[in-house]
């Protein structure tokens, strides 16, 4: 248990563990982590005891810690959600009550999933270069958390942040292409049920790529609206496909994220995803249309993506019309000076 993830106390965990585990399926043992890095050395020392299950009680980041340390093994990851996103609890339709995921782990229903490997690094969510791995940076520095913070951030460096150019390449070919961010996503969701890819599924063999074309302050609270309503795949300004592998160049080294933590890399960036590699307690009565829109969700996205579309062309008229003037006034200058 990480004893400081997330914004909410949790000193009654261990009454719950006691009152609410079944003892006669399970024997526990309840270890406090004391630092960065140590969520994993205690994972791997159990997986190494061969374990059965190591249950991550934290947010996104103890998971992918305590997860990173029993890929490809017998040992089974179980997740008591408590931090600020909780993104792969969120996506996994574990309940956001403590006794009502530990309930969960008793039902013991375990699922072979995907997870993703980018420069050497497992996820299990997303991971991803630009705005967003920029903007994990700052959270990390800001040094306090919770959705606030996120948003604070994010209003702050948006207006100055600068997209870039990509070259991407997976098993189809290569392309280039300017982002404002490029998120590869195993799970649907960052966390905070802010849905960066809501067909992502961690049963499917594959990544959700999702490429986030620049964009104006016009299109910010779209982009927003879509996100949060699960419908950001429809947005104009995205782009998606799927694969398995993926190399992305850029012209300089830079930030790039994992689950929400960030770390420097090189200019070129290795992404892959191992299928069925991690074993996951998983949520018997999730229900995966959840995931999906509903039908005043998908009205509102179509309306408001047409607005765009429409104010995008008439953008591009307004350009052309104004480069054409330019032409003819050159054309006038020139006859006029000809005619002296």
């Amino acid at each position: 248990m990480n004893p400081i993830s997330g914004t909410a106390s949790k000193a009654n965990i261990p009454k719950l563990i006691e009152e609410t585990l079944d003892k006669g399926l399970f024997d526990y043992e309840l270890r406090l982590t004391e630092r960065a890095g140590h969520a994993a050395e205690i994972a791997a020392e159990a997986q190494r005891e061969g374990v059965d299950i190591v249950v991550a009680i934290g947010g996104d980041g103890t998971v992918n810690e305590v997860a990173r340390a029993i890929v490809d093994s017998k040992t089974a990851l179980g997740i008591v959600p408590c931090g600020s996103g909780n993104g792969l609890a969120r996506h996994l339709m574990l309940p956001m009550n403590a006794k009502k995921a530990i309930e969960i782990i008793n039902r013991c229903e375990i699922h072979e999933l995907d997870y993703g490997i980018i420069n050497g690094h497992p996820f299990f969510c997303t991971c991803g270069m630009g705005f967003d791995a920029f903007v994990s940076q700052k959270f990390a520095e800001a040094g306090k958390r919770g959705p606030i913070t996120y948003v604070e951030n994010v209003l702050r460096e948006g207006l100055k942040y600068k997209p870039e150019t990509y070259e991407i390449r997976d098993e189809t070919g290569t392309m280039r292409a300017k982002a404002f961010l490029i998120s590869c996503a195993n799970a649907s969701q960052y966390g905070n049920n802010a849905y960066i890819a809501p067909q992502a599924s961690m049963s499917d063999g594959l990544l959700d790529v999702i490429i986030m074309e620049p964009f104006d302050m016009l299109d910010a609270p779209q982009i927003s609206l879509d996100m949060f309503n699960k419908t950001l795949d429809k947005n104009s300004k995205i782009k998606t496909f799927k694969c398995r592998q993926l190399h992305i160049h850029r012209k300089q080294p830079g930030v790039i994220h994992f689950d929400g933590d960030p770390t420097m890399a090189d200019a070129d960036v290795e992404i892959s995803l191992k299928p069925k590699g991690i074993r996951v307690v998983v949520n018997p009565d999730a229900d995966k249309r959840h995931r999906q829109p509903n039908k005043l969700q998908n009205a509102a996205s179509y309306l408001f993506n047409e607005i765009s579309i429409v104010r995008d062309d008439l953008t591009k008229q307004r350009r052309h019309v104004l480069a054409l003037s330019k032409v003819l006034q050159r054309k006038a200058q020139h006859v006029v000076k000809g005619e002296k």
